[in-house]
């Protein structure tokens, strides 16, 4: 597995980085069996130290998990029970996938947009509908079944993921709902 450890404006030691790769190495063993990448981005904020960890497994899959503590080793260590209780929560779900699926998910490319939000509610004098771009950025859309596509979000813990479904042709959308079902959106085409 490749690693990339590093720090928005504070010095990862190699003691810190061979923790990290030590205990990612053994539940990465543990739950998932061909891991690519870990990414792993450490800051401070004021007194507390955060890490954000993104481990890209080969099948596609993305686990990410964010912990704060007031020392870096503590932040890390949260963090990694948090990607191990995701990665145990959904294991006999990931090792059926691997075995259904020969190939690593496809994905393709597509534009992605940062806008610019109103400021203070108010409505500027050359008021259009076209809104102001802040950043672009490229992003992967999956193809995924539908199953895949859920455990994917809950993974990422995010509250949306677009995919393509497998074998059919349109866009569609999985989120998590208010009442903390999931949604999801299926155009007829």
């Amino acid at each position: 597995m490749r690693y990339q450890i590093s720090g928005k404006q504070i010095d990862v030691g190699e003691a810190l980085q061979t923790h990290v790769r030590d205990d990612l190495d053994l539940v990465m063993a543990k739950y998932a069996q061909r891991p690519t990448e870990a990414i792993v981005v450490f800051s401070k904020n004021a007194h507390q130290f955060a890490c954000e960890a993104t481990v890209h497994l080969s099948t596609g899959l993305t686990v990410q998990a964010k912990a704060h503590d007031t020392e870096i080793y503590g932040a890390f260590d949260s963090c990694n029970e948090k990607m191990e209780k995701q990665l145990r929560r959904y294991k006999r779900r990931l090792k059926d996938h691997h075995r259904t699926r020969s190939e690593p998910v496809e994905s393709f490319g597509a534009a992605s947009y940062i806008l610019a939000s109103d400021q203070d509610g108010e409505e500027s004098d050359t008021d259009t509908l076209q809104p102001i771009i802040v950043a672009e950025m490229e992003t992967k859309i999956p193809s995924l079944s539908v199953g895949e596509a859920v455990m994917q979000m809950e993974l990422a813990g995010a509250p949306v993921l677009v995919f393509r479904h497998e074998g059919k042709d349109g866009l569609n959308v999985v989120y998590r709902r208010e009442d903390g079902n999931i949604g999801w959106i299926d155009p007829r085409t």
